[in-house]
């Protein structure tokens, strides 16, 4: 009988972030910077504070409607905010020793 020898493998690469997943980190470590409650910020943004935690965590997919009212709520444009999830975008690039790498997906209906 043939003897079985494993192949090497090599690691996946990481994802990048999705950007949904970018956005409620940024806007969450700007709520916590304003010590505020999510009931707090999502009363001024005009949501639910459930839904809030979703955008924040990444489930959702908010409309760039939703991004200007929580963004707005946190006394931040959406130019500040696009700015600081590039910045830390590129922050988390420079702390990875190989560069960010795309990875594809397929999308099924």
């Amino acid at each position: 009988m043939a003897e079985l020898i494993p192949m090497p493998t090599k690691s996946a690469p990481t994802p990048e972030p999705l950007w949904r997943e970018l956005v409620g980190e940024r806007l969450r470590h700007l709520r916590h910077e304003r010590g505020e409650r999510l009931t707090d910020t999502a009363e001024r943004a005009g949501v639910s504070p459930q839904y809030l935690s979703e955008v924040e965590r990444g489930l959702k997919e908010p409309s760039s409607e939703m991004v200007a009212a929580i963004a707005g709520a946190l006394d931040q444009s959406l130019l500040d905010l696009a700015a600081g999830v590039v910045e830390d975008l590129r922050d988390r690039s420079r702390a990875t020793a190989e560069p960010a790498r795309r990875t594809p997906f397929a999308l099924s209906a």
